[in-house]
């Protein structure tokens, strides 16, 4: 088999930069690992007014990049129009791999210019609260078009799979992410940054938006009586009254780490007391597999696609409920020893079901099969 040609679009940027999420993990990890397969990969990065990343090469993955503006939703929409226009009027692929199915609109000109178009979809985007409502009119009218319109649509998770196949009714594709990570050198420059000690923090990594849970999880460790730290990496991907709002619940104790990438949030994740995740909405959450991969203890909310995730190897709270987190904090505290062992069976999970080396193995093969039809 000759290599294939792959262009690939909506996520933010390769490496992650600021504002990134799920998707700028996925692209990370799997482009990459496409390329050391014999593929060729154009990844199609977006520069924002204050933020990009100016590389045009990541680990073999060709990067280009187009501006867009700094404005929820329609930064997404202008950057994918520019893609799609170059893909299709400068033949940069032939299979078009996007990410998030409110990109699915652009499946219909790029199949009419003899494309091949797959959709990643990563929960039932319309549910998540930091949507305005014409942003979720949109997306329910997208999953028409990403049932029907692409070559293939990809689920990450079985929950919003099975979802979308008692809608639509029709069979879809169930490709997971990995959870394995690269080795880091042991450096405490992040540690002293913060002001943290090694095994005495709480630890959340991810976007600050409604459906990730901060506003129960501000106060529920507040609540806890906890004497240690609770650390928040990320940040809101536009302007956010909503950080705002979470900033002003938090005390002196929680530490509010801005953005952090690479190496750094691997030590921060691999020496936390507990991670904690507690959406509202998810997709398969990767930041967890990648917890769950380091052995690190984890509570999460008890929402179909983590219960997937961890299954009967992580604590779980009540979704949305602050009295209910309270108490697994404190029972974290309490019986750590358990928590230890459920991280170790939760590494086990993570290292078997979900591999990146599956992962890839199963998109080439999805990709192949339909380029040979």
């Amino acid at each position: 088999m000759t290599g294939l040609r792959i262009a690939a679009f909506g996520f933010r940027t390769i490496p992650p930069s600021e504002g990134a999420a799920g998707a700028d993990k996925f692209a990370m990890e799997l482009y990459p690992r496409l390329v050391s397969s014999g593929h060729h990969v154009i990844a199609y990065n977006r520069r924002y007014p204050k933020v990009y990343v100016n590389i045009k090469n990541y680990k073999g993955v060709e990067i280009k990049t187009f501006k867009t503006i700094n404005k929820k939703g329609f930064d997404t929409f202008l950057h994918s129009f520019k893609c799609t226009f170059d893909i299709i009027f400068r033949n940069t692929a032939d299979i078009v791999h996007i990410q998030n199915g409110g990109n699915s609109i652009w499946a219909l000109p790029l199949r009419i210019f003899r494309k091949k178009v797959f959709i990643s979809q990563d929960g039932i985007d319309w549910k998540r609260d930091k949507w305005p409502w014409y942003g979720k009119i949109y997306l329910k009218l997208s999953s028409y078009i990403s049932a029907f319109f692409p070559n293939e649509i990809i689920f990450d998770n079985i929950v919003a799979k099975q979802f979308f196949e008692q809608k639509f009714k029709k069979k879809f594709l169930y490709i997971p992410f990995g959870s394995e990570i690269e080795k880091v050198a042991e450096d405490d420059s992040i540690f002293k940054k913060f002001g943290i000690q090694k095994g005495e923090y709480f630890l959340f990594v991810g976007r600050f938006i409604p459906d990730k849970g901060l506003h129960y999880l501000i106060p529920a460790f507040m609540n806890s009586g906890s004497n240690k730290k609770l650390v928040l990496v990320g940040g809101s991907p536009n302007p956010s009254a909503y950080e705002q709002k979470i900033r002003e619940q938090a005390n002196d104790r929680v530490v509010f780490a801005g953005f952090v990438y690479g190496d750094d949030v691997t030590r921060l994740m691999l020496n936390s007391f507990c991670y904690i995740q507690p959406s509202d909405v998810e997709g398969l959450s990767p930041v967890i597999l990648t917890v769950m991969g380091l052995g690190v203890p984890l509570i999460v909310s008890d929402i179909p696609e983590n219960d997937y995730a961890v299954r009967e190897t992580a604590i779980k709270f009540e979704k949305g409920s602050i009295a209910s987190l309270t108490k697994k904090i404190r029972f974290s505290e309490e019986n750590y020893p358990l928590m230890k062992e459920l991280a170790c069976k939760a590494k086990t999970r993570a290292l078997t079901e979900f591999t990146w080396d599956k992962v890839v193995e199963d998109h080439i093969k999805v990709f192949s099969q339909q380029q040979t039809n």
